[in-house]
């Protein structure tokens, strides 16, 4: 750790990595992937059809998402990345400084590139770990076209915020909601802001087609725009209006995803109540903190984020010190039987394809890569589950603080 090795202190003699009793017995997984009987056959369906491409299922499912998040129009597609590539093909053109926060995956930004614009990085909040709109707005320049911000961890970003800058400055808004399925904004889903929203299905997220991933708009023309570039700019069938890809979903996923559909609202509401009393637990816990969900937003807890305040544990603000601690903090909870995960290690601006000489470092984001983890928070733990990653942050937090 380049300092104190917190491991070594007294109390972490009570430790099950130092030969105590673990708080769980069998381990608490991170994620749950599991497709039900419905979901399995559903998908068998379309096999047995012999109908595999895009079909009537990618349709009612496209249909049915943009209702839930209230968009005009949804178009379903390979996975997030491509609907990012989708959104930004419509609204962006190369050359454009497009905003984007220097805390998020690598996607938001890396498909700025891909489409030939600058991103331009800022800080973002401490406590919702979103795009700091203040920040963004200092950062305006005269090339600057458009803001990409992300929904992160299944956290609004504030939407009114970013929309008021927007329209100061004509800026189009795209919305990364790749974590954010069914999170809502001052009691509206988050499909009705902004002039795109991106999700995506993988495995891990709080739904899954398998790959797969949807982009909504309220824009007509951006919509058509969309529907080209998805597939081959065809204007009619072998008619070619524009160069575009073939970004489409196939009719399997899309019959997965029309089923999850059905128990989405209920499996967030168990992330929401799961999230409650994880909150609950880590009120009583010096020096961890429970993520704040940003004003008139409702979480949908994708990821579970919980911030160490170094300083409970004699660890000052050297940033290799601090990920020392995070990660002893994560080897003791692994020990009690809690599995976590580091979301992120290092921010975009570290990253070695965005790291130039001139690049300038942000400094809430350098500080989030030694300070956050994440702990279970998915739909299928348990009561018992829950409680048990509460103890452990409580039985370790103690251990290891000054």
């Amino acid at each position: 750790m380049g300092g104190v090795n917190v491991l070594d202190r007294a109390g972490a003699r009570t430790l099950a990595i130092r030969g105590g009793k673990p708080v769980n017995a069998s381990p608490v997984g991170m994620i749950s992937v599991k497709l039900d009987e419905a979901d399995i056959e559903a998908a068998v369906g379309v096999l047995r059809s012999g109908m595999l491409a895009m079909g009537k299922n990618c349709l009612a499912f496209e249909e049915r998402f943009g209702q839930m998040s209230e968009a005009k129009h949804s178009l379903s597609c390979a996975n997030g990345t491509c609907a990012l590539q989708l959104a930004y093909g419509a609204l962006i053109k190369p050359g454009d400084d497009v905003l984007v926060p220097g805390w998020t995956y690598i996607a938001t930004v890396s498909m700025v590139v891909a489409a030939g614009a600058n991103p331009i990085f800022c800080d973002v909040d401490p406590r919702t770990f979103n795009i700091d709109v203040k920040d963004a707005a200092r950062r305006v320049t005269p090339r600057t076209t458009a803001i990409a911000c992300t929904h992160l961890y299944g956290n609004p970003v504030d939407i009114d915020g970013v929309e008021r800058l927007a329209d100061e400055h004509g800026l189009r808004v795209i919305y990364d909601a790749a974590q954010s399925h069914l999170a809502t904004y001052k009691g509206r889903g988050i499909g009705a802001f902004g002039d795109a929203v991106t999700y995506s299905f993988y495995p891990t997220k709080n739904m899954t087609t398998g790959e797969g991933g949807l982009v909504t708009t309220n824009d007509d023309d951006t919509a058509a725009e969309m529907k080209l570039l998805r597939s081959h700019g065809e204007t009619s069938k072998y008619i070619h209006g524009k160069i575009g890809f073939n970004y489409r979903m196939s009719d399997v996923e899309g019959a997965i995803g029309l089923s999850q559909l059905d128990r989405i609202a209920e499996r967030t509401e168990q992330r929401r109540a799961n999230a409650r009393a994880l909150d609950a637990a880590l009120a009583e816990i010096d020096g961890l903190h429970a993520p704040v969900a940003s004003e008139h937003a409702e979480h949908a807890y994708h990821l579970y984020a919980v911030r160490i305040d170094p300083t409970a544990f004699g660890v000052g603000e050297d940033a290799a010190e601090m990920a020392g601690l995070r990660d002893s903090i994560c080897e003791a909870l692994k020990g009690e039987g809690v599995m976590t995960a580091v979301h992120y290690p290092r921010p975009l601006t570290r990253q070695p394809v965005f790291d130039r000489p001139g690049m300038e470092h942000l400094a809430v984001c350098d500080r989030l890569a030694g300070t956050l983890f994440c702990v279970p928070i998915h739909h299928n733990l348990t009561d018992g589950q829950v409680a048990g990653v509460g103890e452990a942050l409580k039985k370790v937090a103690d251990a290891l603080r000054v």
